[in-house]
C-alpha cells in the first residue's frame, strides 16, 4: 500500500524543490538530493513537482482538477457499464422465462 503524505508535507517539499530547481539541470536531479532528507521517495517528489508546475501553467498536461474530474468520470462510467450488464442479463433471463417455446 502506498505511503500517505499530508497535504502540508507535499506543499513544503514541492516549495523546497522549486526554490532549488534553478541549481539543477532537471526536475529529477533537483529531487534526488532533498528526497531522502525529507523522507519522501525521489520519484514521488518528482511527480509532485511536475504536477505543481502543470497546475501553475509552467508545463503542459492535465491539471489536478482535470485529473480528479477524469477519475470521477471513469468511476461513473464503470458503474454505468456494470448496471447495463446487470440489466442486459436480467432481460435475457426474463425473455427466456416468457418464451412460449420453452414450455
Amino acid at each position: 500500500m502506498p505511503k500517505q503524505y499530508s497535504q502540508d508535507v507535499k506543499n513544503r517539499a514541492v516549495v523546497y524543490v522549486l526554490y532549488r530547481l534553478d541549481r539543477y539541470k532537471s526536475v529529477y536531479g533537483a529531487c534526488q538530493d532533498p528526497g531522502p532528507k525529507l523522507n519522501v521517495g525521489k520519484e514521488t517528489l518528482r511527480r509532485w513537482v511536475v504536477q505543481a508546475q502543470v497546475d501553475a501553467g509552467d508545463r503542459t498536461g492535465p491539471s489536478s482538477e482535470e485529473l480528479a474530474e477524469i477519475k470521477a468520470l471513469k468511476s461513473k462510467v464503470r458503474d454505468l457499464e456494470e448496471t447495463n450488464e446487470i440489466l442486459r442479463q436480467s432481460a435475457i433471463f426474463f425473455a427466456r422465462e416468457l418464451d412460449p417455446r420453452q414450455r
